[in-house]
């Protein structure tokens, strides 16, 4: 009787509460977003490096690199949590990385809302930021790159209109700027014709100068804020969709984590239960 007791015993001891599957299913859902935080980390650090230092100290604030790297660091030390802590089985670990998630996904839905019932003055601070990037547009080539994919893609020169340029140093309309740019708009402002077969790099020379109508033969006159407005009022299921892709992987992240917490509780109290009943006799 006593030996059926202790082989009982033996069993309980051996049971476990923590699944293997929820256990490493989590440690492989945070190692994939590790790996791909150091792969934005490095590329926002080479970024960095390959710029001259008064660039990077003239525009922190638009500066695409830098996001990447805040990002990617930010995504680094969360998964780092998630990934050691469901290993490890470590309740502090699993409890910060699940902190971190609630807090970025709670931000995101509040940004989100936010940007809905203000969007006058979200319009405002995005007009803030295009003037911030027109600014410094020669001053980093990132920003020069994403400026113009950006106009290109969107057929739109400037935040507003395309005399919006005239913020530049270089392209400013200044009687005493001395730039060969001088009333100009970046060649990404143009019209381009396909069945031209030499492109004019330089046929946004000059046209600051010219009147709205007649400077719309040659370039995109419309500011890109406008463009960018109805872009996202056309594409909102497709915005709804990406919203949603974003929102999945972090709900998965805190609902597992909550679930393997649990299981280690639970663990540690048959732990505890089966080590305050060692010395029963009748076990």
């Amino acid at each position: 009787m006593a030996r059926r007791r202790r082989g009982a015993a033996g069993r309980d001891e051996e049971f476990t509460f923590v699944s293997p599957v929820v256990k490493y299913l989590l440690f492989i859902f945070n190692f994939i977003f590790w790996i791909i935080s150091l792969v934005m980390v490095s590329i926002g650090v080479y970024a960095r490096m390959m710029k001259h230092a008064e660039a990077a100290l003239a525009c922190l604030s638009v500066d695409p690199a830098i996001m990447l790297l805040v990002v990617g660091i930010l995504m680094f030390i969360i998964t780092f949590c998630g990934c050691v802590g469901s290993l490890r089985e470590n309740i502090c670990l699993l409890q910060t990385f699940c902190v971190c998630l609630t807090l970025i996904f709670i931000l995101q839905l509040a940004a989100g809302i936010l940007g809905f019932v203000f969007s006058d003055k979200a319009r405002n601070k995005v007009t803030e930021v295009i003037d911030r990037a027109i600014v410094h547009y020669r001053d980093d080539i990132d920003l020069q790159n994403l400026i113009d994919f950006g106009q290109r893609e969107f057929g739109c020169c400037g935040g507003v209109t395309y005399t919006d340029w005239s913020k530049n140093m270089y392209f400013s309309c200044k009687n005493d700027n001395p730039s060969r740019e001088r009333c100009s708009v970046p060649f990404s402002c143009c019209i381009l014709s396909k069945d031209k077969v030499v492109i004019n790099t330089m046929c946004g020379q000059g046209m600051q100068e010219l009147e709205f109508a007649e400077a719309g033969g040659h370039i995109h006159t419309n500011g890109c804020i406008d463009k960018l407005v109805n872009w996202i009022h056309s594409n909102l299921f497709l915005l709804g969709g990406i919203a949603l892709g974003l929102a999945i992987p972090q709900l998965v992240g805190i609902l597992l984590s909550q679930i393997l917490i649990n299981q280690i509780k639970d663990q540690i109290e048959l732990q505890n239960y089966n080590q305050n009943h060692r010395s029963d006799p009748w076990s």
